[in-house]
């Protein structure tokens, strides 16, 4: 399971200023169309178009498409590696804007807008290819979810090559089955959900509303410059920390507080380290909690306190789980195993770790469904309201009796995606998603086909949800994927490897496309409040979703180059990338294609009984519970992924970000609005671009595992 949690930040935009006011504005407040309260706008309309606002007529140029593509690229990275290490990724928008405007701003105006450099990189920037930097941030950040998932998966469970870099050519072909197929049918969504249901869509809202307060003539570039600096002070100094700590992990990373009692004399504190309650400073973690809010970060560790404080312990003691030694000279034990030589242990002999990973990944599906069930009233009365045309055919075709002032969208026809644009692509795509898959993953046409239904059919949810509510649920909604195609192969009669080969693939392309889609959307509603010209979005994001193929595949086999136990974990489960999502990929694909379910029966009646009891609490929530109130019930979808991840440092970290935030907010409100995004996104991507360093180094042979010190490591090994 992947989550997806948009930025808290995206819904307190909408509700904060994002100017900064002078003395005299303080005394003298005064709205315009330049500096707007937005909860003064309707957020479902463009803003109001200023007269004074220069007129962009390269709103689609090489710098902006090319800078988006890089600062893209920078969140991908970084979301590889925080998706490998918890499962947790960020959307790249307001990181894209920020970031844009802090490079291109300048350089419009360094540079002359004469000869071939200062057509290329100069001339004025305004908020519409502001707009176009963002998209293709977001199109060049996105497609991660499918290397710290059922991508790895599949090698967990050795059903491709024993190298990645061996597969080259398959995996950019997988990639671009998902990608392009999610950019080219995300333009009906857009009429669907941004024109006629007009969903608010909290963090592209505020990625607009951002944008046209960076350009603000007034205080636009005295906020941008603070934002800016923040951001890149936050970066460098969390990147120089990252790539510091693999060489002392123990003295100025990780603090194993139970590992050096131990060696004081508390002998039997040694169980705080077996059972991995130890501290970690980790910037990127920190800044996600403050980003997610109080809500999903303390539900996070209240899920690990329950998961790995109170449950794991009592399995051990009462003989329903085991751990693995570590050490013949310290009694260091391991209870993350998730992979047995005899498979009869999944189910006589579990570890803590695989049997808390069934109640974990039931609670998050029954609550992501039970969720969307209980908003399915309100996205029946918006198709019903939005008055949907089920004539397909109308779908790819002009109106004939066309009116310009009828017409709900208010972007100009002329700067519309063509029609035959994106049907053709979508076709094309389709056609090539289905050659590849038949020839290359050993799937028939019908089983391609239904696998990009799905994906079609599971953007419908992510967008509804996403643009209510700021939360991607797809990665989790998407496991029905497993579930079908599990029925599949055993009505066909597929032996075990192929089957696990089908359904981690159809995953792959449902997930991938419906996540990418979902993205998209979002990146259509910003541009529709600026007013952007949504074909210049379009290319920019086809652009952008050439650069995530290619990237994201190089950085994967980057990663398990670096750290091969990403792809086959030792016996005893310890490695430096949880990688928990792709342990509940596999654990899923094993479950579904397996002639018995290998759940230790008190794993799956606790399953069960926690399934339910999420169920309940989000019925319960949703009827008698005051809105004002939600904050209170725990994200059940969090707790679910505490449960699947052994490595409880990260969500003491995340529980502390949010905390922090909580506090900063309350006593210096104007700092907390000006500094908070900017902080935390600098921490995610210095962390991240910091553990591709290391990842490099590692190839090299100059890393801290050959270099470094073990000091403060358990068992005197070192922990890097």
């Amino acid at each position: 399971m992947t989550t997806t949690y948009e930025p808290e930040s995206g819904l307190n935009e909408l509700r904060q200023r994002e100017s900064v006011s002078s003395s005299d504005d303080e005394k003298h407040p005064k709205v315009t169309h330049e500096e707007f309260e937005p909860d003064t706008h309707d957020i479902t309309k463009p803003f109001p178009i200023d007269p004074d606002e220069m007129i962009e007529t390269h709103q689609l140029t090489f710098r902006a498409v090319f800078v988006g593509c890089v600062l893209g690229a920078v969140v991908g990275a970084s979301n590889i590696y925080l998706g490998l290490k918890t499962g947790f990724t960020f959307g790249p928008q307001l990181f894209g804007a920020i970031f844009g405007y802090a490079i291109i701003k300048p350089l419009s105006k360094a540079l002359p807008e004469s000869g071939l450099l200062g057509r290329l990189l100069g001339g004025p920037f305004g908020p519409k290819e502001n707009c176009t930097v963002q998209s293709a941030a977001t199109a060049a950040g996105g497609i991660g979810i499918l290397f710290v998932s059922a991508v790895p998966a599949m090698y967990r469970l050795n059903l491709l090559s024993a190298l990645p870099k061996t597969d080259i050519g398959k995996l950019i072909a997988l990639t671009c089955c998902a990608g392009f197929y999610g950019v080219f049918f995300v333009i009906p969504l857009r009429k669907y959900y941004i024109v006629k249901q007009k969903l608010t869509f909290p963090t592209p809202a505020a990625t607009a509303i951002t944008i046209r307060a960076l350009h603000n003539s007034q205080t636009g570039a005295i906020a941008a410059r603070k934002k800016s600096l923040a951001l890149l002070y936050a970066f460098l100094i969390v990147f120089v920390y990252k790539v510091m700590t693999g060489y002392a992990p123990g003295l100025i990373f990780d603090w194993h507080i139970g590992w050096t009692l131990y060696r004081l004399g508390f002998t039997s504190i040694i169980a705080l380290e077996n059972y991995g309650w130890f501290i970690e400073f980790t910037p990127a973690f920190f800044g996600a909690g403050m980003l997610s809010g109080l809500n999903a970060s303390w539900s996070f560790l209240g899920g690990s306190v329950l998961a790995w404080g109170i449950i794991a312990p009592s399995l051990v003691k009462n003989g329903l789980a085991f751990g693995t030694p570590t050490s013949d000279e310290f009694p260091l034990v391991s209870y993350v195993g998730l992979s047995f030589s005899d498979p009869s242990k999944y189910t006589s002999a579990p570890s803590p770790r695989y049997w808390l990973l069934w109640p974990g990944v039931l609670m998050m599906l029954l609550y992501s469904f039970a969720d969307l069930g209980m908003n399915s009233g309100d996205i029946i009365r918006n198709i019903h309201k939005a008055g949907f045309n089920w004539n397909v055919r109308s779908w790819f075709r002009d109106d004939p009796d066309y009116n310009a002032e009828d017409d709900e969208d208010l972007s100009p026809r002329e700067d519309r995606v063509p029609t035959l644009w994106w049907t053709v692509g979508l076709f094309l795509s389709m056609v090539m998603s289905c050659a590849i898959l038949a020839t290359m993953f050993n799937m028939n046409v019908g089983e391609a086909i239904l696998s990009l239904v799905l994906g079609f059919a599971f953007s419908f949810i992510g967008v509804q949800s996403a643009g209510t509510t700021d939360v991607n649920p797809i990665s989790t909604v998407a496991k029905a994927t497993q579930l079908i195609f599990g029925g599949v192969s055993k009505g066909a009669g597929l032996a075990t490897g192929p089957a696990q080969t089908v359904n981690l693939t159809a995953g792959v392309i449902a997930a991938g496309s419906a996540a990418q889609s979902t993205d998209m959307c979002g990146d259509l509603k910003t541009g529709y409040l600026l007013r952007a010209k949504p074909r210049n979005q379009f290319i920019a994001q086809l652009c952008g979703a050439v650069v995530a193929i290619f990237l994201n595949v190089g950085l994967f086999i980057l990663f398990t180059t670096a750290t091969p136990c990403i792809l086959h974990p030792p016996e005893s489960g310890e490695c430096t990338y949880g990688a928990p999502s792709v342990s509940a990929w596999a654990a899923v694909a094993v479950a579904v294609t397996a002639p018995k379910l290998p759940i230790p029966k008190s794993s799956g009646y606790t399953a069960i009984a926690l399934g339910i009891f999420a169920v309940v609490c989000t019925v319960v929530k949703y009827l008698w519970i005051p809105k004002k109130h939600w904050h209170w019930v725990p994200n059940w979808n969090a707790v679910g992924l505490a449960f699947v991840t052994p490595q409880v440092y990260y969500s003491l970290a995340m529980g502390a970000g949010s905390l922090f935030n909580f506090f900063w907010a309350r006593r210096n409100p104007a700092g907390f609005d000006m500094y908070m995004f900017a902080v935390a996104a600098g921490m995610l991507a210095g962390e991240g671009l910091g553990g591709v360093l290391q990842a490099l180094l590692a190839v090299a042979k100059v890393d801290g595992g050959l270099f470094g010190t073990a000091i403060g490591c358990p068992g005197l090994e070192f922990c890097g």
